[in-house]
């Protein structure tokens, strides 16, 4: 049998500001944009859950959540949350996020964008890994990256972007 192969995407950015007066796409100080990251077994089983029907909490405005921590732990996909002992944070969706253009024809019914802000008290440590969650607190983790961001500093704002999509 042949089949069709299918690859999980993900594009995604830490747009960093030297302070809330600076927070404009235009001023941001450092931009970093890549490729990749793990889909967890559960972050993947609630999507089958949610394709079928059963009632798993949605990965929506009112409950998606991107966290960051400072482990360097290496991503595994049976992780169910960051792996941080106490430097780590999730943080709601901005208004209108996710965003996903519903459709049948274009390129941006394959994908779905999320986005937090985390202000200038927000998350001041090191930048190690992010995720991407359904709950402020347990929920279900969808995915998991671990890279070296930087350390936020108190007064600056950072924005997490990532784009996931199916090709």
């Amino acid at each position: 049998m042949r089949g069709e192969a299918l690859q999980w995407r993900v594009q995604w950015c830490v747009a960093k500001y030297a302070s809330d007066a600076d927070y404009s796409a235009e001023r941001a100080f450092e931009v970093i944009e890549r490729e990749g990251n793990l889909l967890v077994i559960g972050g993947a089983s609630a999507l089958w859950e949610r394709l079928i029907g059963t009632a798993v909490t949605a990965f929506d405005n009112t409950n998606a959540y991107l966290g960051v921590g400072d482990s360097t732990t290496a991503a595994a996909d049976t992780q169910t949350d960051l792996q941080a002992a106490s430097n780590k944070l999730r943080k709601a969706m901005d208004a209108t996020y996710p965003q996903h253009t519903d459709s049948t024809s274009s390129a941006g019914a394959k994908s779905i964008t999320y986005r937090s802000t985390f202000g200038s008290s927000d998350a001041n440590f090191a930048w190690n890994e992010w995720a991407i969650f359904n709950a402020s607190a347990a929920g279900r983790m969808l995915n998991r990256k671990v890279e070296s961001l930087g350390t936020k500093a108190s007064g600056s704002t950072w924005t997490l972007t990532v784009t996931l999509s199916l090709a």
